[in-house]
């Protein structure tokens, strides 16, 4: 069965606290390393500059401050140095993207789990700063918005009101030290650019190709498993469902050993678990404990159409698209077990 390579991406709305939080040698029980390509006065400027401008957009939401990668490695790699093996991950986003980064390396607390937390600017640094001066006064409102006249920042007994400002003729009133966000990072593709990347840069440590890593295919007869944060409030039902997929990521490379064509065996991911799934989620259902059971069924389904493909004659074998073979997949297709109707087959 194939080995995937895990990385994921965040949004980060308070970068400062996020970088105090992975650097922290309290907070982190198994903190390795820690690495940065800039000094930590960089990322207050940056978010500043940020939660500035995002004011002046008006845009609603959360201002993104900065992104985050978390990047699984395999546990043989804890035979490395943790400083330099940070450091070369670090340095080759800083070289690829040319942006600042700060990065750390843990360990989660039952060690299972060793993987890089690297937090990144999605905007260079100016070679020089751009800085407006006030050729008159100016006055600002407590959302941030410039105003015309005084009297729009005043109370009504004729002082300035709290959150309001008044920048002074002659005063800086903007000021840029950072080019514009790459729009790159925002984009879908972004994330699998960077997870193959990753991924290659990863492989090179590893001799033996049955161990090295590929980069998930969600068109592949796979089922992807999902990562568990700490203290997630559905942890227990996603054991479940990462349960259930790894029992059908099992079916199906047993099912491909066997002979089944991969067409077919993604043929029926298709029908039993992406179809079902599309539904619900149309419906507007909350999904809950159905992915657990449409996954189970549709691997024990999968047992159930390979037995009987299998035992066809070569030349009656049918294909996707095939009527037979939708026909032998409905007619295999597992059901789900009425505990009650089970309880009364028990006496």
């Amino acid at each position: 069965m194939e080995r995937h390579s895990f990385i994921s991406m965040n949004k980060l709305s308070n970068v400062k606290g996020r970088l105090s939080y992975i650097i922290s040698t309290v907070r982190q029980e198994n903190l390795y390393a820690t690495y940065t390509t800039c000094d930590r006065t960089f990322w207050s400027k940056l978010a500043k500059e940020n939660q500035a401008d995002f004011i002046k957009s008006g845009t609603a939401g959360k201002c993104i401050e900065a992104r985050e990668l978390i990047i699984a490695l395999p546990e043989s790699y804890t035979k490395y140095v943790p400083q330099e093996l940070l450091k070369e991950f670090v340095e080759f986003f800083k070289n690829r993207y040319g942006v600042e980064c700060a990065a750390a390396l843990h360990h989660n607390k039952s060690k299972t789990n060793y993987h890089i937390h690297l937090i990144f600017s999605e905007r260079k640094t100016l070679a020089e700063p751009i800085r407006k001066v006030a050729t008159r006064n100016m006055f600002y409102v407590e959302s941030g918005h410039h105003c015309r006249t005084k009297k729009e920042i005043l109370d009504e007994s004729g002082n300035v009101r709290s959150g309001c400002k008044i920048i002074k003729k002659g005063e800086v009133y903007e000021q840029h030290l950072f080019e514009k966000k790459n729009p790159l990072f925002k984009q879908k593709n972004f994330l699998t650019e960077i997870k193959e990347a990753y991924t290659e840069l990863i492989n090179e440590r590893i001799n033996d190709e049955n161990e090295k890593l590929k980069v998930f295919n969600k068109n592949s007869i796979y089922l992807p498993m999902k990562k568990i944060g700490k203290n997630n409030p559905n942890s227990e039902n996603i054991k479940a469902n990462n349960r259930a997929v790894l029992k059908w990521n099992e079916m199906a490379a047993f099912s491909a050993e066997c002979g089944l064509p991969l067409t077919h065996i993604r043929e029926v991911k298709q029908k039993e678990i992406v179809k079902p799934l599309k539904e619900i989620s149309k419906a507007d259902m909350p999904i809950g404990a159905m992915f657990e059971k449409i996954v189970t069924l549709a691997g024990k389904t999968l047992r159930n159409f390979m037995d009987i493909w299998l035992m066809m004659d070569k030349s009656r074998r049918p294909n996707p698209g095939e009527d037979l073979f939708y026909k032998i997949l409905n007619d295999r297709r597992a059901r789900p077990v009425n505990k009650k109707s089970r309880h009364r087959d028990a006496r």
